[in-house]
């Protein structure tokens, strides 16, 4: 199939260096030769393409933007840029390079001791490990700081116990970050596959990030040893400082989802044609629909673009981020839908890439931070009263 030719109608491109052009052209042509042949059976049969995990750790896309320990220390808009060109793939396989690069090497990388970080980190970086976070429960999705997991002392080590869901890469997982409650507040733990105690299921009959390993977590007195305690987890802050660096890699990689919306539809609206022979395309409305996507594409390059300048300068906030996740989800998801629409029934088919980005979208509104929650939190920020109660 012909490589993707981006969509850059303000040329963005010219605001990027010739390394991150690079870096941009690696990940869109592993997209283009190793995903996009085999993303559409993987989503229809519900299965994650595992055969890519270690491919994707030799181009350096898992834990891209941390340092050492193997990894391609990337700038942060390096690495933006891969998460928008995985995700033009499917958002089942940005999402397991985000949960394993920024959800479970990032807190390791952060929070770990030496040895946690010598023990995991390379294994993680190859993709010859698989990591899980495990922080949402079946009671509390929105609101993190209800957890009822908890983790009591026991000598040398800890026993966990309570439940944890909506897991990527649970069942796959070598390792999973678990946060859960102590007599000193929340924690984080290293629980390894194998342990006494600890079981794995896979949530089934999704109709979105089918391509994607979606489970839930148990502990039933989990033992655990001391060791694998992350000394600088601490408190429920902590944990959100993972979920921004995830939510900042989503707000890149929903781009991608929706340039491959865009750009399908507007392939087909000048090779279709209706009414006296004519390409669709040539007609108002279609041309407005065409017009409205790829304004919002590039309002949200720009935003991207934006956010990773300033992530790489240590300026970025939390509320930033916020807005990124927040506005670039959105626009992804209305992308989807108009592009469907250009395409009336041929829309609903697989041929296209637009109904499966539309579903897996659906999904990425609402996990690591709803729309909702990333409002009330630009709102706090414009206002300094906080309204989540």
């Amino acid at each position: 199939m012909p490589s993707f030719r981006g969509v850059d109608y303000l040329n963005i491109d010219l605001m990027l260096s010739e390394e991150e052009l690079l870096v941009r052209q690696t990940a869109r042509q592993f997209v283009d030769e190793e995903v996009a042949p085999v993303i559409k059976d993987c989503f229809n049969e519900g299965r994650f393409p595992s055969q890519l995990i270690r491919k994707m750790g030799e181009l350096g896309f898992l834990g891209a933007n941390l340092t050492g320990y193997g990894c391609a220390e990337l700038s942060n808009v390096e690495y933006g840029l891969v998460m928008q060109e995985i995700e033009r793939g499917d958002s089942g396989l940005r999402s397991f390079a985000s949960v394993q690069g920024a959800l479970v090497m990032y807190p390791i990388h952060t929070f770990g001791t030496d040895a946690q970080k010598e023990k995991w980190l390379p294994r993680l970086q190859s993709g010859d490990a698989v990591g899980c976070f495990g922080l949402t429960e079946p009671g509390f999705g929105s609101n993190p700081g209800g957890m009822t997991t908890t983790a009591k002392q026991d000598g040398a080590g800890w026993v966990l116990n309570g439940e944890k869901t909506w897991i990527t890469n649970g069942t796959a997982a070598d390792v999973a970050v678990v946060w859960a409650r102590t007599d000193e507040g929340i924690r984080g733990f290293l629980v390894e596959k194998g342990m006494a105690g600890y079981t794995t299921s896979d949530i089934h009959g999704k109709l979105s990030m089918r391509a994607s390993v979606t489970s839930s977590l148990m502990f039933s007195d989990c033992r655990i040893p001391g060791e694998n305690v992350l000394p600088g987890a601490k408190g429920l802050k902590a944990a959100l400082m993972c979920l921004s660096q995830a939510r900042y890699g989503i707000g890149w990689g929903v781009v991608g989802a929706a340039m491959d919306c865009y750009e399908a539809a507007r392939q087909y609206t000048i090779e279709r044609k209706q009414f006296d022979n004519k390409p669709i395309a040539s007609h108002q409305l279609v041309q407005a629909k065409l017009a409205w996507m790829v304004s919002e594409i590039t309002k949200a390059q720009l935003l991207a673009m934006q956010c990773g300048r300033l992530k790489d300068m240590g300026k970025l906030e939390a509320a930033h981020i916020s807005m990124l996740k927040g506005n670039n989800t959105a626009m992804a998801l209305d992308v989807a839908r108009t592009a469907r629409d250009l395409l009336g029934a041929n829309g609903i088919t697989d041929d296209y890439p637009m109904m499966r980005h539309m579903a897996n979208l659906e999904s990425v509104k609402t996990y690591e931070g709803t729309d909702h929650i990333h409002t009330l939190v630009i709102g706090e920020r414009v206002t300094g009263i906080p309204a989540y109660k």
